[in-house]
C-alpha cells in the first residue's frame, strides 16, 4: 500500500516510474502448505499467484508488471548470481549439521522447524529467523526445536551446504549505510549494531527439491535458500519489463533512483544479505531508500491465521470499499517501524468523521449547489475579498505542500495536509454562506469546485477509485489519474463549465457494521481455537 501510493504520486508528478512485485514462490513455507493440502508446490503458487493479482487489482494496487520468483527469468538470473559470486571466492563448502525428522523422513530446514527464538525467546519461531526481533540466525540455533509438519523432536544429521561469505562485506556494507543519508537513522543504526557485533557467513543452500537448483553438477538435488533468490526478483522482473518495452534493462537499473518497501520483519536482509550479493556481483546498485514500516496487528493483536485472529483481503473487500482500507492504513501508518493497529472502532471514526464528514462533504455541498441553484453551470466570480484570496492562495500552496511530505514517505502526513485543506474548505463554504448572497456565492462556488479539482488530484493516490468517480462527477476531461500533479494548485476550472449531476461518493460505516465484523472475528477465533 505505501508503495502504491507513492508510485501515484509519482506518476501524478510526472516521473517515469515503474512499479514492480512479484510472488515469492520459493523456499520451504510454499513447500510445507503444499504437503499439507496433497499437491504439488507448483500447483500451489499457480493458484496464489492469480489470487494474489486479483487481491492487488481489486484493492488498486498499480504494479506496472506483477510477476513471479519462479519465472524462468529470475531462476536464470539467480543461477548467474551464484555463479559470479561462487567464480569470485565468495562462496564456500561447509558441513552442516541439520535437523532431522526421522518420523517424516526427511531434512527439516528453515519453515520445517519451529522453536524459541536464541535471542529474545520468543516461542514459536521459524528456525531461520524471529518475527519479534527481527534477527536472522542458523536453523541450528533455534531453541526447544520440533518438526512444523509432525510436532516430534528432530535429530541431527550432517550434510554439506553452501555458504556466502557475508563477513568478508563487513566494511563495504558499513561504508554505504553510513554515506547513504536517505535510510532510517533508527533502522541503520539497528543494522550498524549487527555489523559491529560480527556478521556470520550465511548458509544459501538447501535439502529440499522445490527452489532454485544450485548450477554445480557437485550439487546435484540441493537448491537455493529463498532468501537468496527471492530479492534477486526485484531486478529479474524489473529487467523483464524494459526488455518487453525494448529497453536496456540494466543500464535503467543502475540509472534509476530505486525504492525497496518493506516492512521490519526482513530488515536483516534487504540491509545485510542483499546489498552484499549486490556488492559481490559488482553489476546491480543498491537500493537508494528501503522504506521500513513495522507490523500490522489486528485489533491489538498480530495477524495470525493459525489461531483465527485474521481478516482476509478478499473478506474486507466483499464488505467495505477498498478506498476505505487505503484511507484508513494511510492515515495510521506512520514512516517508522512502530507496529500499526487495525482498530474497527477507529476505522469507523475516521472513516465517518474524516472521509465523511470532512471531505466528502465540502464536495457534496459544492456541486450539489451549482447543480440545483446554478443549472449545473459553473457561476462567473466577482471581485475577491480577503477570504476569498486566502482560499486561492490555499490552493495555490496545496500541491507543493502535500508533495514535500509525500516525496519523503510522510505519506500519513501528506493525507493530513489534505484533511487540513478540506476543513478549511468546509470552513470557507460555511462563512460565505452562499445560500444567503446569491451574488458573493457565484465567487465562493468558483473557487470551491475549483478546490474539488484540487482534491481529485491530491487524494488520488490514497482513494483512487473514488477520484476517478468525482473526476467524472466534474465533467472533465480525461481521467484522474494521467493529471498533473502541480495543477491542483491551478484554478483550471472555468465560468459556464457544466458538471454532472451529484451522486454520494462514500457511505458512512454503521454500528451494525462494526459489530457483525467483531462477531465474525470472534467466532472465527473461538471454532479455530477447538
Amino acid at each position: 500500500m505505501p508503495a502504491d501510493i507513492f508510485v501515484r504520486f509519482c506518476r501524478l508528478r510526472g516521473d517515469e516510474v515503474i512499479h514492480v512485485g512479484a510472488t515469492d514462490d520459493f523456499g520451504t513455507p510454499i513447500l510445507v502448505e503444499a504437503e499439507k493440502r496433497g499437491i504439488s508446490p507448483q500447483e500451489f503458487v499457480a493458484y496464489w499467484g492469480k489470487e494474489d493479482q486479483k487481491d492487488f487489482n481489486d484493492l488498486g494496487i498499480s504494479f506496472d508488471i506483477f510477476y513471479k520468483t519462479s519465472s524462468k527469468e529470475n531462476i536464470e538470473l539467480v543461477q548467474y548470481f551464484f555463479k559470479k559470486l561462487y567464480e569470485k571466492g565468495y562462496i564456500h563448502k561447509q558441513i552442516v549439521s541439520q535437523s532431522y525428522c526421522k518420523n517424516c523422513d526427511k531434512f527439516l530446514p528453515d519453515r520445517y522447524v519451529r522453536g524459541t527464538c536464541p535471542y529474545c525467546d520468543a516461542t514459536d519461531q521459524y528456525s531461520d529467523s524471529c518475527e519479534n526481533c527481527g534477527k536472522a540466525f542458523q536453523s541450528g540455533d533455534i531453541l526447544e526445536p520440533h518438526c512444523a509438519i509432525c510436532g516430534s523432536k528432530p535429530t541431527t544429521k550432517e550434510s554439506e551446504h553452501y555458504f556466502f561469505e557475508l563477513s568478508h562485506f563487513s566494511s563495504s556494507l558499513e561504508k554505504w549505510l553510513v554515506e547513504n543519508k536517505n535510510l532510517q537513522p533508527k533502522v541503520k543504526n539497528y543494522v550498524l549494531s549487527w555489523i559491529k557485533e560480527g556478521l556470520k557467513d550465511w548458509d544459501i543452500s538447501r535439502d529440499i527439491t522445490w527452489g532454485v537448483p544450485i548450477p554445480l553438477e557437485e550439487a546435484e538435488g540441493k537448491v537455493l535458500y529463498g532468501w537468496f533468490d527471492n530479492h534477486i526478483g526485484y531486478v529479474s522482473t524489473a529487467l523483464k519489463y524494459f526488455a518487453e518495452k525494448g529497453i536496456n534493462g540494466r543500464q535503467a537499473w543502475n540509472s534509476a533512483r530505486i525504492y525497496h518497501f518493506i516492512g521490519k520483519d526482513i530488515v536483516y536482509h534487504h540491509y545485510l544479505f542483499l546489498p552484499a550479493m549486490r556488492l559481490g556481483v559488482g553489476e546491480f546498485k543498491l537500493p537508494d531508500f528501503i522504506p521500513t514500516r513495522g507490523y500490522f496487528m489486528l485489533e491489538g493483536h498480530p495477524f495470525s491465521k493459525s489461531r483465527g485472529w485474521y481478516v482476509s483481503l478478499r473478506d474486507y473487500l466483499s464488505r467495505f470499499p477498498a478506498d476505505y482500507l487505503r484511507y484508513y492504513l494511510a492515515a495510521i501508518t506512520p514512516y517508522s517501524q512502530l507496529d500499526v493497529n487495525f482498530d474497527l472502532e477507529n476505522f469507523q471514526k475516521r472513516i465517518n468523521n474524516e472521509l465523511i464528514a470532512n471531505i466528502g462533504n465540502f464536495i457534496h455541498r459544492t456541486l450539489s449547489f451549482i447543480w440545483s441553484n446554478y443549472n449545473r453551470e459553473v457561476p462567473e466570480p466577482g471581485t475577491f475579498d480577503e477570504l476569498d484570496r486566502e482560499l486561492e492562495e490555499r490552493i495555490r500552496t496545496i500541491a507543493k505542500d502535500v508533495a514535500q511530505e509525500i516525496d519523503k514517505n510522510e505519506l500519513g502526513r501528506g493525507l493530513r495536509r489534505i484533511t487540513e485543506f478540506s476543513a478549511f474548505c468546509n470552513q470557507y463554504f460555511q462563512r460565505k454562506e452562499p445560500w444567503a448572497d446569491k451574488d458573493k456565492a457565484k465567487t465562493a462556488l468558483y473557487l470551491c469546485v475549483n478546490a474539488v479539482r484540487s482534491l481529485a488530484i491530491l487524494l488520488e493516490p490514497y482513494i483512487p477509485f473514488s477520484t476517478e468517480h468525482l473526476w467524472q462527477l466534474l465533467n472533465l476531461k480525461g481521467v484522474v489519474h494521467k493529471q498533473n500533479w502541480n495543477s491542483a494548485s491551478e484554478l483550471k476550472i472555468p465560468s459556464q463549465h457544466h458538471i454532472d449531476k451529484p451522486t454520494i461518493l462514500f457511505k458512512r460505516v454503521e454500528d451494525m457494521d462494526i459489530r457483525k465484523e467483531r462477531e465474525k472475528l470472534k467466532k472465527l477465533s473461538e471454532s479455530t481455537s477447538l
